[in-house]
């Protein structure tokens, strides 16, 4: 069954947060957009690449109204470790999510059993707590937050345009579909 459409299921979790341990919940995210960024572990080598990334469109994913997660299996203090030894995890302003007990993984479907790891899971969830985007990578394979954003703003324009639709390649300010009978076919 795919998440799209369906409510976050209920979480509570630690993470670390510009020098700072904090209590996240599935509560957490009501009332703002959110981007849950799941990746395999700390001290790794894609991991911190994509995470940095994110950093770097952070402050534009503010103005859009957006809050990032980063999650991984491992431990805030995992977390705060990477934080003060890394000098690219360093630069992270944003929530570094741990779930040692792999429930949050489980939630999102994206734990690999075997490894005990997460996958590359990239989620949009709009203000309601619902899962609007799902993106799930091999383990190989990096993510670009710049993609993201045109995501986001695709679902923001359809949660505030009822009965428009955003077609392929959309940008913000591009025509949209207005899905009819008068349609069928024309496209």
């Amino acid at each position: 069954m795919s998440l799209i459409g369906t409510k976050v299921k209920p979480f509570k979790a630690k993470a670390y947060k510009n020098g700072e341990f904090i209590d996240v919940t599935d509560e957490s995210l009501l009332g703002q957009w959110s981007v849950f960024c799941f990746y395999p572990a700390d001290f790794s080598f894609v991991c911190p690449t994509e995470l940095e990334d994110l950093q770097n469109h952070y402050e534009e994913l503010k103005k859009l109204g957006v809050e990032v997660y980063s999650i991984s299996t491992d431990t805030h203090y995992t977390h705060k470790g990477w934080h003060d030894s890394s000098e690219t995890i360093g630069k992270i302003q944003y929530a570094m999510i741990g779930d040692p007990s792999q429930t949050i993984s489980r939630n999102f479907e994206v734990l690999n059993e075997k490894e005990g790891l997460a996958d590359r899971g990239t989620f949009i969830i709009d203000p309601d707590g619902v899962i609007q985007a799902v993106e799930i990578n091999a383990d190989g394979i990096g993510r670009d937050a710049s993609t993201l954003i045109n995501k986001i703003k695709a679902a923001q324009y359809v949660r505030n345009n009822p009965g428009e639709v955003c077609p392929a390649k959309w940008q913000e300010g591009a025509e949209t579909l207005k899905p009819s009978i008068d349609l069928v076919g024309k496209i």
